[in-house]
């Protein structure tokens, strides 16, 4: 073989090398092009379907937290969370339900019949509910069987059942509040559920295999600290619920408050539902009424549309208004008559007041004018809501003064024509008793962390602001309210030992067929308040439709009256002593 022929063979070698070389390097594209389509298209195309596989093969374990406590002022619980028990089945798993259902017969103290159509006939096949609230050391023995588990669950109770459910509230099987306070702090008392995620492998039976990741901590709920004063709140209960089954009234609310801070001590609905068993109570008897319905104050309104008038400057104190002897008509305002037919003449603010004189409080709100006294009530807080904490507040209806009448004038300084909550009318006499200062109404004194620090504390400061002059609000509640007690129509309200001051009033309730006023169905009710001097304490008693057919009373100065000096008696001796043995 020649030189030449020698070279020629190998420059072949080299080109056929050179081709092996970009033959390969093709294809290592090529199959490195489709790996790329391939993934292109199972991100795009089928990523739906391999994340609902990859979900499949993991498992979330949530952890609930313990929902926080509920105190009243004194921390004697309210509503509080214990662990319960549960045993359930997993049907999946379990290859012989009879002999299963048998066996769990026996610890469970049931029908193992029951047991086994729970197994078989249940729509979640990874989940039976068998028993709750069954004690450890028979749970400890049913988990030894195969297929069945055993769940811990926190379940809410409430010690004092019907005594403050209305504030307190209910939650639901979710653990979610559904009234009162439960419902306004449900993210504080609820707390943040914590959870991890594992992987579990293909099987049916999803077998655990390794953890995947630590999710979100368990954070236990935070407790709320009430301004409430259980024992407080048993005597107004305890004395609203005996007059009102007495009257076999359609409702009843009480509530007892501090005028100086605004805390609520006590606050009283009834009909009222044991918190405890809620699935059997009336939906009637779950509305807190004390914050919820409106009516018309009637002569409660006298005081507040006095002091309007006296701080305006339109009326004084020593005049006397001409009440007409019992019949007051004119063109714009039709006709006013007194309660009982009574024939006044010449009396005094304080006289009007004492004795309860529609004529004269008609006169005294023409004096105001619709501005001025419209200006007055909203500075009072009538027709917007208190802000107290609790949910489903209403405000009440005052409506503006270029919508009243001579009617409207002549009406409302006695209770017509405009509509209050309860709630509104205590913050009303809660000012007076405060010498006019502004007072807000609250029911939370603190939220605390689960270690019990105070988080966040309701500290009522130095009231900003004047409602009404101090000598005015002072001479309303020491020299006229006081002189209903001693000598007007509010004598059934008179203590022994402390002076009371207070109003009476009786509001026909509004027949919505004829448009007028019913003459059967009445509201009944009282504010009074103690020590006339340095007032404690503001208790109103309303009551709703009392039974006339038992021919019994129903005006507020005979049926509300006597319930607001037995509450006042009992509140003051009981701080008294508290405070004695501090």
């Amino acid at each position: 073989m020649t030189e030449k022929n020698h070279q020629a063979g190998i420059s072949d070698r080299k080109l056929k090398s050179i081709r092996n070389i970009i033959s390969l390097f093709l294809v290592l594209i090529l199959l490195f092009v489709l790996l790329l389509c391939r993934c292109l298209y199972l991100q795009l195309f089928k990523s739906r379907y391999y994340s609902k596989i990859s979900a499949g093969q993991q498992g979330r374990l949530i952890q609930k937290p313990q929902r926080g406590t509920i105190v009243d002022c004194q921390g004697r619980v309210l509503a509080a969370s214990n662990k319960i028990q549960t045993v359930f089945a997993d049907p999946l798993i379990i290859k012989e339900p009879e002999e299963v259902s048998v066996r769990l017969a026996a610890l469970l103290d049931m029908d193992a019949v029951e047991i086994y159509r729970l197994i078989s006939t249940g729509k979640n096949r990874r989940y039976v509910k068998i028993k709750r609230g069954v004690s450890k050391k028979v749970c400890e023995q049913a988990g030894k069987i195969h297929g069945i588990g055993v769940q811990s669950q926190w379940q809410r109770y409430y010690p004092t059942g019907r005594l403050a459910c209305h504030v307190v509230g209910i939650t639901g099987s979710d653990d979610k509040g559904l009234e009162g306070i439960e419902l306004r702090y449900d993210d504080q008392l609820g707390g943040a559920a914590g959870h991890e995620i594992f992987y579990t492998d293909g099987s049916s039976q999803r077998r655990f295999v390794r953890l995947k990741q630590h999710g979100r901590s368990l954070a236990k709920g935070k407790g709320i600290i009430l301004t409430i004063d259980a024992a407080i709140q048993h005597f107004a209960r305890s004395e609203l619920l005996r007059q009102y089954e007495n009257v076999q009234a359609e409702s009843a609310v009480a509530i007892v408050a501090e005028p100086k801070t605004g805390a609520v001590l006590a606050m009283v609905s009834l009909p009222d539902f044991e918190p405890n068993n809620v699935r059997f109570a009336d939906a009637n008897s779950l509305l807190n009424r004390a914050i919820w319905e409106t009516f018309e104050p009637g002569s409660l309104l006298k005081p507040v549309a006095a002091a309007i008038a006296l701080d305006e400057g339109v009326v004084d104190t020593k005049e006397k208004i001409f009440c007409e002897h019992g019949n007051y008509k004119g063109k714009g305002f039709g006709r006013i008559g007194e309660y009982g037919n009574h024939r006044f003449g010449e009396l005094t603010v304080r006289e009007i007041i004492v004795h309860s004189s529609n004529i004269g409080m008609a006169k005294i709100g023409q004096r105001t004018g619709k501005e001025q006294l419209y200006r007055g009530l909203r500075l009072f807080g009538f027709g917007r809501k208190t802000g107290i904490e609790l949910p489903g507040e209403a405000k009440g209806l005052v409506r503006p003064a270029e919508q009243w009448t001579g009617y409207s004038v002549t009406r409302i300084p006695f209770g017509q024509e405009i509509s209050a909550t309860a709630i509104q009318l205590v913050r009303a006499f809660c000012i007076l008793a405060n010498g006019g200062k502004v007072v807000q109404p609250y029911i939370v004194k603190a939220v605390v962390d689960s270690s019990g620090e105070i988080i966040e504390q309701k500290r009522p400061g130095n009231s900003i602001g004047f409602v009404v002059k101090s000598q005015v609000a002072n001479w309303i509640t020491t020299e006229a309210m006081t002189g209903v007690i001693n000598e007007g129509t509010g004598t059934k309200g008179k203590l022994k030992k402390w002076q009371v001051f207070g109003k009476t009033g009786t509001a026909n309730i509004a027949n919505l067929k004829t448009g007028g006023y019913s003459e059967n169905d009445y509201v009944a009710s009282f504010v009074g308040g103690a020590p006339a001097q340095q007032p404690q304490i503001v208790v109103l008693v309303s009551i709703r439709k009392p039974d006339i057919k038992l021919g019994k009373s129903y005006t507020g100065g005979q049926i509300a009256a006597p319930v607001v000096a037995k509450i006042i008696e009992k509140t003051l001796n009981y701080l008294e002593k508290t405070r004695q043995g501090r």
